[in-house]
């Protein structure tokens, strides 16, 4: 029996391995798509980083004005504002510190942000762990309260806090200006944390509840720790919503009253140089008031980047 050999011949006419012609038969379609995309990628670069540029120098032009104007002498500063100090005038803290009595208006911010601080983020974080944590009814209703809360402009209620104060004796008080910094700040706090709250995890809370430990104990200790981020995330937005803040005490603060904060005091200097003209002073209070913003942000500028992106990477 005779066996048949199939053999398999390879064409070697080269316009069978030339690629297909392109569009209307001109020959092989060119690949230039890399190129293109690097030229673009290299147009967006410039551009991006042309924008970052400009917004760093819109964000840190005023600043850097305010720093080198609070060490120019009154006259220098009247003569060419925006120029540069032909002395170092290290004076003019001193008088705003004291003339202008910036520092007792620092010192009623200081004792004002520390009670509205620590009520707000502990009433917050409370009030966002049962909602994020436990279920119960009417908790869908209290969340939307709280979001609701967001949604309330704070102008509309002047008049009826100035009255509610004026009742209570609170009126003119830094005990009224706590007391609302924290009903102002409560809803964002809360609808912040009850977020971050439902991104830990369960377990760790299970494991306590089984070992004997109250609600409270695994509060404080368990949950709280791991919520750091979220909570100094949160804690700086407040810190500067109500260092700066300046119509409710405007409102509350009525008069030349000892208990004014430090954006009053500012407002106030400000008000004088129509009268007595010390702007050396002047930039030198708004330069303290930056200050403490500056070295929160600069301390806890890793915590909170970690914090705003802790919910999203879990």
């Amino acid at each position: 029996m005779r066996r048949t050999r199939i053999v398999s011949v390879t064409s070697t006419d080269p316009r069978q391995d030339s690629p297909p012609a392109g569009p209307g038969g001109a020959g092989p379609p060119t690949d230039d798509g890399p190129e293109r995309r690097d030229v673009a990628g290299g147009v967006l670069n410039v551009f991006a980083h042309s924008f970052l540029v400009l917004w760093a120098l819109m964000a840190a032009g005023p600043v850097l004005w305010v720093v080198i104007s609070s060490l120019r002498p009154h006259a220098d500063v009247v003569a060419d504002p925006f120029g540069l100090p032909t002395e170092l005038s290290w004076d003019n803290f001193s008088h705003a510190w004291t003339n202008a009595n910036i520092g007792r208006y620092t010192v009623n911010s200081l004792i004002v942000l520390a009670g509205s601080l620590t009520g707000t983020m502990l009433l917050g974080s409370m009030a966002a762990y049962v909602l994020a944590r436990y279920s119960f009814r009417g908790n869908r209703a209290v969340y939307l309260l709280f979001t609701g809360g967001l949604m309330f402009p704070v102008f509309l209620a002047l008049v009826p806090l100035f009255f509610v104060l004026n009742n209570f004796g609170l009126l003119n008080t830094r005990q009224g200006l706590i007391i609302v910094y924290i009903a102002y700040s409560l809803p964002f706090t809360t609808f912040f944390l009850v977020s971050f709250f439902r991104t830990l995890p369960g377990g760790v809370q299970e494991a306590a509840a089984l070992d004997g430990a109250s609600h409270t104990r695994t509060f404080f200790q368990i949950m709280m720790p791991m919520a750091r981020p979220g909570l100094i995330s949160i804690g700086i937005f407040n810190f500067l919503g109500q260092w700066n803040q300046f119509v409710l005490p405007r409102v509350l603060n009525v008069g030349d009253s000892d208990d004014a904060v430090l954006p009053q005091g500012l407002a106030a200097l400000m008000v004088q140089q129509g009268y007595e003209g010390d702007w050396g002073a002047l930039y030198a209070g708004v330069t303290m008031s930056m200050l403490p913003v500056l070295v929160v942000y600069v301390t806890f500028q890793r915590q909170v980047q970690s914090g705003l992106t802790a919910g999203a990477l879990r």
